[in-house]
C-alpha cells in the first residue's frame, strides 16, 4: 500500500447564491471559522504530504485565508468544469506517484472516519479510482451513480445529462474520490466535454481507466448530511446548527 498521499480540494467557483460578492463562497464563516478551514482540516487528518487548494474567484482571499496553512496552490481562471479544475494541479502532482483525494472546498461536515474508510476501499480493492456516494432522498442536481448488472460501478451521469429512467436513481455521486495519481494525470487531459453543460468533469475520466483494464471502487457515506455542500445562506445556516447541535 502507497504511504504517499495528496489531497485536491476545489475552491475556485464565485458561491453567486450566498448572497456576498465581497468574498468567495468558500471563505464564508461557519462559527467564525471559514468555510474553506474545515476542509483543509479534513485533508490535515490524512496526514498528507501535499494539499493543493484550486483557486479561481477572489483567489487573493482564499490565498489570505490560508496563508498560515500548509497549502500549495493552483490557478483555475476559467470555469470549465471539475475535471478541468483538477488539471490545473498537474505542474504540482506531475511526478508524485501514490494517491489523491479530491475534496470539494464548500463541504464542511465530512468526517475523517469516512474518508479513513474511502482509502480503506481504494486499498483493499487495489481499485485505480474510489467513488465516495451516498443515498439521496431528494437527488435533483446531483450525478447519479450507474451500476452494471452485477452492482459493480459503471459511470457518473450529471443531472442535466441524465434520462428519466437515471433521474430516478437515489445513489448519488458526492464529488469526492480517490485516485492512483499516474492514472490519472495520464487520462485527465484525454476528458471531453460533450455534455449539456459544455463542461469537463472529473468523473468522465473514470471510463477511461475502465477502457484500460482498471477497475473503479465505490465506497457508500452512512450519512448524507457528510457529503452536502454549501450554496445558498440557508443551507449554511443548517451546517452551523448541525455543527452546534454535535457539540452539545
Amino acid at each position: 500500500m502507497s504511504t504517499q498521499l495528496a489531497v485536491v480540494i476545489m475552491a475556485a467557483g464565485k458561491g453567486t447564491r450566498m448572497k456576498r460578492d465581497d468574498i468567495p463562497k468558500v471563505c464564508n464563516p461557519i462559527l467564525g471559522k471559514p468555510l474553506i478551514q474545515y476542509v483543509v482540516d479534513q485533508a490535515k487528518s490524512l496526514s498528507a504530504s501535499k494539499i493543493i487548494c484550486i483557486v479561481g474567484h477572489q483567489q487573493e482571499i482564499v490565498r489570505e485565508t490560508l496563508k498560515s496553512e500548509p497549502v500549495l496552490f493552483a490557478e483555475q481562471l476559467e470555469q470549465l468544469g471539475t475535471g478541468h479544475a483538477v488539471l490545473q494541479t498537474t505542474e504540482l502532482l506531475e511526478n508524485f506517484d501514490g494517491d489523491v483525494i479530491v475534496l470539494s472546498g464548500d463541504v464542511p461536515l465530512l468526517q475523517a472516519s469516512t474518508l479513513a474508510a474511502l482509502l480503506d476501499k481504494h486499498h483493499s480493492g487495489s481499485y485505480a479510482a474510489t467513488v465516495l456516494t451516498a443515498l439521496a432522498a431528494d437527488p435533483t442536481g446531483y450525478g447519479r451513480v450507474l451500476r452494471t448488472s452485477d452492482d459493480l460501478f459503471d459511470r457518473v451521469v450529471e443531472h442535466k445529462d441524465a434520462a428519466a429512467d437515471q433521474l430516478n436513481i437515489n445513489e448519488i455521486n458526492s464529488g469526492i474520490y480517490v485516485f492512483d495519481s499516474k492514472l490519472l494525470y495520464s487520462e485527465l487531459p484525454k476528458v471531453g466535454n460533450s455534455n449539456a453543460q459544455g463542461e469537463y468533469y472529473l468523473p468522465d475520466v473514470l471510463p477511461l481507466f475502465q477502457a484500460k483494464g482498471k477497475k473503479v471502487g465505490v465506497e457508500i457515506c452512512e450519512t448524507f448530511s457528510e457529503i452536502q455542500g454549501i450554496n445558498t445562506v440557508d443551507e449554511l445556516k443548517t451546517v452551523e446548527a448541525k455543527i452546534l447541535s454535535s457539540q452539545e
